[in-house]
């Protein structure tokens, strides 16, 4: 015999599994409990978080202090499709800054 024989003929169960499904199904149990354990630690809070930025990202207008995913504090002037204006630092340099790299909110702007 050669020894992937050897091995499958040491690892096979010596009684054949009863015919139900019962067993079957207990093997699946812990399975079935990992992925929603994982599903309610992992998934559901990174999703609730996607949603509040995106909610975040709509809301924004001209005038709101922002920090960029980069770090940099800016003010945004203008607001368009997929973008805002933003001007950063002291002398008034304008930059265009994709919607999804806004990070924070830092204040609104005044509402008047």
């Amino acid at each position: 015999m050669t020894k992937f024989a050897l091995f499958l003929a040491q690892t096979a169960p010596a009684t054949p599994a009863a015919p139900g499904g019962v067993g079957a199904l207990m093997q699946l149990a812990p399975l079935v409990l990992m992925f929603a354990a994982m599903y309610f630690l992992l998934i559901a809070p990174q999703r609730k978080k996607q949603k509040t930025h995106e909610k975040m990202l709509t809301e924004l207008q001209s005038g709101d202090e922002v920090v960029t995913a980069g770090g940099i504090y800016g003010t945004i002037t203008s607001v368009k499709d997929d973008r805002f204006i933003i001007r950063i630092g002291e002398n008034n340099a304008k930059v265009e800054v994709g919607k999804g790299f806004i990070s924070t909110v830092v204040k609104k702007a005044d509402a008047a």
